[in-house]
Order: structure tokens, then C-alpha cells, then sequence
């Protein structure tokens, strides 16, 4: 009787661990297709480019310094902001400080040509920021183009205002869910 008892135990307790190793397995799947897939292109974003003028390493390196010194100008003026219109305005009102800022970087660093501005709604393809992914599509967005604006850009979302997390290495958008499993299995 004892070893009929043994071996049903053992049988139910196989079972409920195949189901709950089914469930652990669903669960995380579920989880991680939560974390790849958490952007929503109809939540309004507001797109920075800076586009150098050439992929040359001098080209290259002037556009990361108008990127700073735009982004030390904007953040005060953009962190209070709550909606896409009123950063689109903030922008619109201050693009001519933004291309004099710009151009004092390139004349103070002995380049001869100089930024346009502009915003504009265009497409863009898919590109991770973070552990986000922003899926293709149409965003409002405010382009710096230093000389031809030929050389490879730089990026970032000025609205909501990660540009200035994504420039000191953290980044906004989170995933509460794996961030939870990091702690836990840190």
C-alpha cells in the first residue's frame, strides 16, 4: 500500500511540476515580449536629429558638440513641458538661438560652413533606444543639418525628454516588469 501511495504521489507531483514549468515558460514569454515590444507610435513623440555635414571624424566630432550644446539650451526650457504642441512652439519660438548656438560651436572651431533648422514630419525606421523600440513610422521632428547634412546623424527624442538621460547613459523608458526581474535575479 505504502509503494502504491509513493507512486502516485511521485506521478501527481511530476505533473504539477510540467504544468508549473508550462506556466514559468508563459509567463516569460509573455514578460519579454512586453519588454521588446513597449513602444506605441500613437503616443506623441518629438524626434531631435543633428546631421553631420560629412562622416569625416571632424565632421563627426563638431556634431557631437552642437548636439551638447543644444541640449544644455533646451533642457530648461523643455522640462516642464507636457504636451507635443508645446515643445513643437518652445522649439519653433527658439530655433534662431538654436542655429546661432550652433553656428558659434562651428565658427569657434574653424568650420566654415553652417546649421539650418527646420521641423518637419518625416519617416523613420525602426531603432532601439534602450530597451525600447521605436517601430517605423511618421514623427514630428526637429533636424539640425551642419553644412550638406550628409554624414551620418545623431538622434534622440526631445519629446518626451529623453535626449537629455540617452546623453548621460540612462535612459527613461523602462520597463517596470524587467526591471523587477533584474532585481531579482541580480
Amino acid at each position: 500500500m505504502y509503494k502504491y501511495l509513493v507512486a502516485v504521489n511521485n506521478h501527481y507531483m511530476k505533473k504539477i511540476s510540467i504544468i508549473l514549468i508550462m506556466v514559468l515558460i508563459s509567463a516569460f514569454l509573455v514578460v519579454i515580449s512586453a519588454c521588446t515590444n513597449n513602444s506605441n507610435n500613437t503616443d506623441p513623440m518629438l524626434r531631435f536629429h543633428i546631421r553631420a555635414n560629412s562622416n569625416s571624424v571632424r565632421d563627426q566630432n563638431i556634431k557631437l558638440q552642437v548636439r551638447d550644446a543644444v541640449l544644455d539650451f533646451l533642457e530648461p526650457k523643455l522640462e516642464n513641458t507636457n504636451t507635443l504642441s508645446n515643445a513643437v512652439r518652445i522649439l519653433e519660438r527658439e530655433s534662431n538661438n538654436i542655429i546661432a548656438l550652433a553656428n558659434r560651436v562651428l565658427t569657434n572651431n574653424g568650420f566654415n560652413y553652417t546649421a539650418a533648422i527646420r521641423i518637419a514630419n518625416e519617416f523613420f525606421p525602426s531603432r532601439m533606444y534602450g530597451d525600447t523600440i521605436i517601430e517605423s513610422g511618421y514623427f514630428q521632428a526637429v533636424i539640425i543639418e551642419l553644412g550638406s547634412g550628409n554624414g551620418d546623424n545623431w538622434w534622440c527624442v526631445l519629446y518626451p525628454p529623453l535626449c537629455y538621460l540617452e546623453a548621460r547613459g540612462s535612459f527613461r523608458y523602462r520597463s517596470l516588469i524587467l526591471d523587477t526581474l533584474r532585481r531579482w535575479f541580480a
